[in-house]
């Protein structure tokens, strides 16, 4: 039976919002280290968040090693082999490869594992989280294909990518082929796009470990191939040198650009609506955020009792 893994992608610099965090933690730690929203870090949100799909001693986290004085406290409680350290940051496919390399080493390229991005606001992770379990589902009847969480817009947003749903699936009825990817389209096309039912990419993958393996070996063949110096050292003493070398010359990748848009005739999208979401890459989404999320503690908070 295919157990369910998670992992969260935390290796990332932030230097958009260094700023911000800067004046929020009073050093140079990116976003996911600090308490954007509220008094939890974007990454303790993260994790909390993915603890009601997958259990947490089945959930990575995959760090920047110069990230490490961030990190470590906020990771103190967990074993070593949950935490995946690169090097350096080389962009989001290489970090992707490698912790499916990882789980794949330990007996899990049949497993399903559902990636989280570590800078995101969801409104309500109970809702969020039942998407995924729907999305799981799909994995079990598809497993052919790697499924990615669609929000349903609820504005025109120029600054995220977009995803044009194609038709149902099949055997996955609640999933929709992916016809194409739009990235950062202008307003008017943004606005177009939301008319049409579109979705936000919200990075949110859900797929078989060994069917993301093999997207990345066809779409990425060359990042696929230089990890092969690293596959086996993974567990041993040999890993930390190995990634050591093969970083020092790794260009950074996009996932998105290289892998998804390449093709999408292997991928679904869920759609995923009543929820708010958003991505934390710039600071006016983070204020607007700070609003929302200060708005929903005050609606939340029980009634205060005035003595007559």
């Amino acid at each position: 039976m295919s157990r369910h893994w998670a992992v969260i992608l935390a290796g990332g610099d932030g230097v958009r919002l260094r700023s911000m965090t800067r004046a929020i933690a009073g050093d140079d730690r990116p976003k996911q280290f600090c308490p954007l929203v509220s008094d939890e870090t974007l990454l303790a949100s993260t994790r909390r968040r993915a603890a009601l799909a997958v259990p947490p001693h089945r959930t990575l986290v995959v760090v920047n090693r110069a990230h490490e004085r961030f990190y470590t406290p906020l990771l103190a409680d967990l074993p070593t082999r949950l935490v995946v350290a690169q090097p350096e940051n080389r962009g989001t496919a290489p970090a992707i490869l490698y912790a499916l390399l990882v789980l794949a080493a330990r007996q899990a390229a049949s497993d399903t594992v559902v990636f989280y991005p570590s800078d995101h606001f969801v409104s309500d992770d109970a809702a969020f989280s039942g998407q995924i379990g729907e999305a799981m589902v799909g994995t079990a009847r598809r497993p052919d294909l790697v499924t990615l969480l669609g929000i349903a817009p609820d504005r025109a947003e120029p600054g995220y990518g977009w995803i044009e749903p194609g038709e149902p699936v099949s055997d996955a009825p609640l999933h929709r082929q992916v016809r194409r990817f739009w990235e950062k389209p202008t307003m008017a096309d943004a606005e177009r796009f939301r008319a049409q039912g579109w979705l936000w990419n919200s990075f949110v993958m859900v797929g078989r470990v060994s069917t993301m393996l093999a997207l990345i070996r066809l779409t990425a063949p060359d990042l696929y191939r230089s990890f092969s110096e690293v596959t086996g050292t993974l567990g041993t003493l040999g890993e930390t040198p190995a990634l050591e070398r093969l970083y020092c010359g790794l260009p950074s990748v996009d996932f998105s650009r290289q892998v998804l848009s390449a093709r999408p005739d292997r991928l679904a999208v869920l759609p995923v609506r009543g929820v708010h979401w958003n991505d934390l890459g710039d600071p006016d989404r983070v204020m607007a955020t700070r609003r929302l999320a200060r708005m929903a503690s005050l609606h939340e908070r029980p009634p205060v009792l005035i003595p007559a």
